[in-house]
């Protein structure tokens, strides 16, 4: 039998940004996949807030995630027949916010994100830093605890990599999230204040990132 995370254990604060590394196919992405109640484990447990996601029923963790967990993927996963604002909007409908206000509170965060002029444009018509940051203001826009990214600067060039690391760096610090990005990228580091290493599922060592207090009220605009 293979486990593709084994016996690894992490506690992430409010305000915390977590870095997990390691090699293709370490188990990093199986490892946030679990965390954030899209996969089952067959021991141990997630704990988010006092409430345990490995014990939730399957019925209950759709409105859970949608709740408390904001997710950023590599693939960005913005639907392209939408707007910018169409997209962020998506979690706030699906909680049954009426249609207006949803928008409004889209536009809201994409403006706070420098995404002012881009709010009828749909993915066909932003770069790949400003279909990022679309995300971010989709993953933040229900008011999670907690940030999943996978590889959230993997598809970008330096400069817009860059911008979404002080992205995530303010959404820890100014908005007191908990944040976990599971990345190749080694510059992430200096924004992260714990750096996990995984091998073979296993956490192989810890060690303090280089967090920089790069986080000026600014970042988030």
């Amino acid at each position: 039998q293979v486990r593709a995370v084994n016996g690894i254990s992490l506690t992430v604060h409010p305000g915390e940004i977590y870095l997990i590394m390691g090699p293709s196919g370490s188990g990093k992405t199986t490892l946030i996949t679990i965390l954030g109640g899209l996969l089952s484990s067959t021991s141990g447990s997630v704990v988010i807030n006092g409430d345990d996601v490995t014990a939730l029923k399957e019925n209950k963790l759709p409105s859970f995630r949608l709740n408390n967990i904001g997710f950023i993927f590599q693939s960005f996963n913005l639907l392209s027949a939408l707007t910018a604002a169409e997209n962020v909007a998506i979690p706030l409908l699906a909680k049954g916010v009426p249609r207006g206000k949803a928008l409004m509170q889209a536009r809201q965060a994409l403006e706070r994100l420098g995404l002012a002029e881009r709010l009828s444009n749909k993915p066909s018509d932003l770069s790949g830093g400003e279909k990022q940051r679309v995300a971010i203001a989709r993953a933040l826009i229900t008011n999670p605890a907690i940030i999943l990214a996978d590889e959230p600067t993997a598809n970008l060039d330096s400069k817009n990599g860059h911008e979404v690391m002080l992205k995530l760096c303010a959404v820890s610090c100014e908005e007191n999230k908990s944040v976990i990005i599971v990345s190749h990228d080694s510059r992430i580091k200096d924004i992260a204040h714990k750096v996990l290493w995984i091998e073979d599922g296993k956490l192989i060592r810890e060690e303090e990132g280089n967090h920089k207090k790069v986080c000026p009220h600014d970042n988030l605009r």
